[in-house]
């Protein structure tokens, strides 16, 4: 099975993205509930349905990247962020490990267990390219395994040992603030590319 493009498109055309929450994630919203600088760039990879960034935009957040592999997904946002697209919101339909960028702030909602577990390693290379000296990854990992993936699974000794091979681990534990059905299986992780 190859998770490209086609295959993320069926799941939106026929709607059956079991791990999409309908709102965004509440460890994802306390974390931007704290951010005090609303124009700082920010991106989020494999956006799906775009919530956390629908949310930013309701809080005023300016700066706002979204990339998705998914036409049909990303078509949609179009339709139903036309008035912020260009403006405070940029789409991107692609390949995230193709993406340019410089980011301050880049959330990771689903998309990190969406990818198949040998991309893992060059995720975290993509990350250190993409976010700036000082820049943070922030987001949700699974703290559980699954039986067929997407999505895929892990845990806290393997994310420590991947993303503390480029990054700063500032915090990797369990999520206090998960929605009941994913009470216990979520991990929020920050870390930060350092200045050099």
């Amino acid at each position: 099975m190859e998770l490209n493009s086609d295959y993320w498109d069926d799941l939106y055309r026929t709607n059956t993205t079991r791990w999409d929450l309908g709102g965004p994630s509440t460890p994802l919203k306390e974390y931007i509930d704290q951010l005090k600088d609303k124009s700082i760039p920010i991106l989020i990879p494999g956006c799906g349905n775009a919530h956390e960034a629908k949310y930013l935009l309701q809080q005023s957040f300016t700066d706002v990247t979204v990339i998705d592999i998914s036409p049909l997904l990303t078509e949609k946002l179009r339709s139903e962020l036309s008035e912020y697209e260009n403006k405070q919101l940029k789409i991107i339909t692609g390949n995230f490990f193709d993406l340019k960028g410089s980011f301050r702030l880049v959330l990771e909602q689903t998309f990190f267990c969406a990818l198949n577990p040998a991309l893992r390693s060059a995720y975290v290379s993509k990350m250190y390219e993409l976010l700036q000296p000082g820049g943070k990854l922030a987001g949700v990992l699974f703290d559980r395994e699954f039986e067929d993936g997407p999505p895929f699974g892990g845990n806290k000794e393997e994310y420590e040992k991947l993303f503390s091979q480029q990054l700063h681990l500032l915090t990797l534990e369990a999520c206090t603030n998960s929605i009941p059905p994913r009470a216990g299986t979520e991990l929020f992780i920050t870390a930060k590319k350092e200045a050099s």
